[in-house]
This record gives structure tokens, C-alpha cells and sequence, in this order.
């Protein structure tokens, strides 16, 4: 089971009351409601292994160099120029110090947390999916991840559609019929229709249902730019115009909406632990952050 982290805290965050607080006031509702969100998870599922992967780079420089959109509205601040730094993602102001806290507790746990320099917590998962020998649940509120999906190799994605005691889970039927496509033609789609919540513009005239049909008639991206360059095919004038006129935009897109598969991520063991591994900076993490009922959750659904 791999976590897209950052995408379930911000989750826990909007999910859980912020009057949720530490004992000295400060909130801990994303810290609580992601534990509540693990807890549930490996009791519903029962994983063998658990990666809790992070983003270390939310907006990628090798991303942005490609299309300079790409997340842009999200930048809370810019790094110096020359910095090896990642720009200061818009985070509120309440969240923000709950991360380090997220960070100590899954380390005294022993869940292991994984990240690359240089990279989004979706290439770490797209890598991992990529060397798995079994099986692979992904859990994320982010739809890209639906490409990694491959009913073949048991890969699915489980989609929290309310906190996540109810999760869609995505497979290559569900894809299939509720979008057209199988999961490596989903980042097709997605780059095609474009997405303004990641500063992608897509291309312009073409929505969901338009990429689907044209995928569907023409197997790929690739086959469908051969198809608008192509004089003789049936594929609509307008559509050719729009898709020759985003050629610039289609001749990078693929390398930024597709995740990455080769990340240089480092040796660790991502068996889900027993028991915690450090308890005595465990058990000073949930005094200090009152993390009570919800860490004695998680704790209680750890294997035996």
C-alpha cells in the first residue's frame, strides 16, 4: 500500500474540525485525521507493507522548465534564483506546522517515508509501483494516479471519496466505463483535457469527452497527432486545427503529466511494523500533541 501523504493530510485537514487541538491549543486536526485515515485503511485492507511517500518537491524545476504553468497559481513564494530549494507551495497557515509533527510520528511508528529530491510524492509511488513484485493499492484524492492503474499486474487506486471509510476503487473496469480509457491511456486524457487545478491547459476546444472519443478512435496521443497531421483521415477540421495549433504544448505534456518511473529512491524496509520503533518518542509525540484515541487506533490495528 503506497500513501500519497500530502494528498491525505490535506484531506484530514478540511476533513476534520480544526477545534481539534494539542493540549497547549495549537491544532492537530490533520495530524489525528491521518492517523484515523492509516488506522482504518491497513484495518480494512490489511497490507503487508505500507510506504507513506512525500512530496520533495511539490513543483519540480525539470517540470516547470517544460510548462511554465504548471502549478503556478499554488506558489506561495518563489526560492531565490539559484536555490536548489523548491518554491513555497500556498499552504493555510494552520497546516503548515502540522507537517513536521505528521513527519516525527511516522518515523517513531517505523512507517516508512519516502521521497526524492527533486521529485513529487507521485513519482516515488509511480517507481515503486513500477519495482513491485505483488500487487499495489494506491491511496490518493488525486486523480493522475489513475494512469498507474493495470488490472494485469493488480494495481488499483483507492480514490477517498469520503474520508476514507468510502473509497472508490479503481480498476481497469471502472476507468473503462467511466472515462473511456485503460490506465495508461488516462494520462492522455488528462493531458489532452488539461487541468487547471495543476496549471495544465490542455488543449483548447477539447474536454473529457471529446479526448475519450478521439482516444478510442485513435489508440494514443501519438495516434492521435498522426490522425490531425494526416490530410486523409476523418478527424474532424476544427479538432485538427486545435491540435495542430497545440503541437508545443503536446510535445512536452507527456513528460509532465505522466509520472516518473526511475526515481532514485533510497534503500529502506517498507514492512508495516508490528510495533513502534521508537515508543518512548512515540509516547512523547502523543503527550505533547494529544494524539490519544487516534494513535492508540492505529496502534490497535497493527499487525500481531
Amino acid at each position: 500500500m503506497l500513501l500519497d501523504t500530502a494528498s491525505l493530510y490535506f484531506r484530514a485537514y478540511f476533513g476534520v474540525p480544526e477545534s481539534v487541538k494539542a493540549p497547549d491549543g495549537t491544532p492537530v486536526n490533520a495530524v489525528r485525521g491521518l492517523l484515523d485515515f492509516i488506522a482504518r485503511l491497513v484495518q480494512d485492507h490489511h497490507p503487508d507493507d505500507l510506504v507513506a511517500c512525500m512530496d520533495f518537491d511539490w513543483r519540480p524545476q525539470w517540470r516547470v522548465d517544460l510548462i511554465p504553468s504548471y502549478k503556478a497559481h499554488r506558489v506561495a513564494e518563489e526560492a531565490p534564483a539559484g536555490s536548489t530549494e523548491p518554491d513555497e507551495e500556498e499552504i493555510p497557515d494552520t497546516l503548515s506546522p502540522q507537517v513536521p509533527v505528521i513527519e516525527d510520528v511516522l518515523d517513531a511508528l517505523g512507517i516508512a517515508r519516502i521521497g526524492a529530491a527533486g521529485y513529487e510524492a507521485d513519482d516515488v509511488i509511480g517507481t515503486l509501483t513500477a519495482r513491485a513484485e505483488g500487487p499495489v493499492d494506491i491511496v490518493t484524492g488525486d486523480r493522475d494516479l489513475f494512469q498507474l492503474v493495470d488490472d494485469a499486474r493488480g494495481i488499483r487506486v483507492l480514490y477517498p471519496l469520503k474520508g476514507v471509510g468510502t473509497l472508490q476503487v479503481t480498476d481497469g473496469a471502472l476507468l473503462r466505463d467511466k472515462y473511456g480509457v485503460d490506465g495508461p491511456g488516462y494520462a492522455d486524457l488528462a493531458l489532452l483535457r488539461g487541468d487547471p487545478s495543476d496549471g495544465l491547459p490542455g488543449v483548447v476546444g477539447i474536454g473529457e469527452k471529446t479526448a475519450a472519443k478521439l482516444l478510442d478512435a485513435y489508440g494514443d496521443l501519438a495516434g492521435i497527432r498522426a490522425a490531425a497531421a494526416d490530410p486523409a483521415s476523418r478527424i474532424t477540421p476544427a479538432q485538427r486545427t486545435r491540435l495542430t495549433e497545440a503541437g508545443p504544448y503536446l510535445d512536452v505534456a507527456p513528460k509532465v503529466v505522466r509520472v516518473a518511473t526511475d526515481v532514485p529512491v533510497p534503500d529502506f524496509d517498507l514492512a508495516l511494523p508490528g510495533e513502534p520503533a521508537d515508543p518512548e518518542r512515540l509516547e512523547a509525540l502523543a503527550a505533547r500533541w494529544g494524539l490519544g484515541g487516534a494513535l492508540q487506533r492505529l496502534l490497535g490495528a497493527l499487525p500481531r
